[in-house]
């Protein structure tokens, strides 16, 4: 008669009996048997549980990790914003050297210094610049040690956020097939604004100095906006659309604050293109007027100009305007 196998979770199976070789001598073959599979089932069971607890142990290391790196990151000290006034270079050489005079050792450093603005308006000399490399220009934003005031991090440019809200993200996809009846717009825009900024050396193997921008006038609906989309998509050029009336502000120097603000955003993102909707909003003829409005009015409009043709203006930034009303337009623009 055979006889069923105890089941595994029967505690007599588990118990050290103390058995011997010779009781292990003394048990039949289907008791050996049963022992083995017994056996055989523990060491399954042992090394499922190991492979357990080695995921176990690497989860929990890997969240000890984790807790660490977000332990390190809260006790970092914030860094004070500041802005570079100027930079200076020190050469020991040049200051001369009196006999019996004191040393100081600042004065035998060699290199770059600087002058600091912080946030709090107070102005510091750095002797030494610190952790960056010493490239900083006058204006930039950097981020600095609130004890020592070493710089620390150079932070990027500031710009307002409705200047930030006018780059199109999204790349324009127009192309000149979809534009129907203005051939020859779209050829005075391809010399004047894409071929300038796709084939740039041609222009300057000729001794041509390109234009700097172009004036789209005509009734609304005459595909004015779709000409100057179709010619972001064709350059790959950062494309930035301002509305005329988006730039007239009520307090004094927002709206040339703006106008400054978005053509600093296209150098940093040249090649672009400005698209300035409604010019005449700002650009009509300037006259005699007490008002602070029309005044207000009138500087965004010297601004532009400003931006347009002063010392700062650059090759790889076009700018296109459109407007309905060209007989109210100043003559600069």
């Amino acid at each position: 008669m055979a006889t069923s196998p105890l089941p595994l979770e029967d505690e007599a199976l588990w118990m050290d009996d103390g058995a011997s070789g010779d009781d292990v001598s003394k048990m039949s073959t289907e008791e050996i048997t049963i022992r083995t599979k017994m056996l055989n089932e523990q060491i399954r069971y042992m090394k499922s549980e190991i492979l357990h607890v080695q995921h176990e142990i690497q989860a929990k290391k890997q969240q000890i990790k984790e807790n660490t790196d977000k332990i390190k990151v809260n006790k970092a000290h914030p860094h004070l914003v500041s802005h570079v006034v100027e930079l200076l270079d020190i050469n020991p050489a040049e200051l001369g050297e009196e006999d019996g005079a004191n040393v100081d050792l600042y004065s035998q450093r060699k290199g770059k210094t600087a002058v600091i603005k912080t946030s709090t308006r107070q102005t510091f000399f750095l002797p030494l610049i610190g952790l960056v490399e010493p490239k900083s220009c006058p204006g930039d934003l950097v981020g600095v040690n609130k004890d020592s005031h070493i710089i620390l991090e150079t932070l990027p440019p500031m710009y307002d956020a409705r200047v930030s809200a006018m780059e199109v993200v999204d790349r324009p996809t127009e192309e000149y097939s979809d534009i129907g009846g203005l051939d020859k717009q779209i050829q005075e825009m391809v010399e004047a604004v894409v071929l300038p900024l796709t084939h740039k050396e041609k222009f300057t193997n000729i001794g041509i100095s390109p234009p700097k921008g172009v004036l789209l006038y005509g009734p609304p609906g005459t595909g004015k906006t779709l000409l100057a989309r179709a010619c972001a998509a064709q350059t790959k050029a950062t494309f930035l659309k301002l509305a005329g009336p988006q730039l007239v502000q009520m307090f004094i120097g927002e709206g040339a604050k703006l106008v400054r603000d978005a053509f600093s955003l296209a150098k940093e993102k040249a090649p672009a293109i400005v698209f300035i909707d409604e010019l005449d909003a700002i650009g009509t003829k300037r006259f005699n007027s007490e008002k602070a409005g029309d005044r207000e009015v009138q500087r965004t409009m010297l601004e532009l100009l400003s931006q347009l043709d002063g010392f700062s203006s650059r090759a790889d930034i076009k700018v296109i305007a459109a407007t309905n009303r060209v007989d109210v337009l100043d003559p600069p623009c």
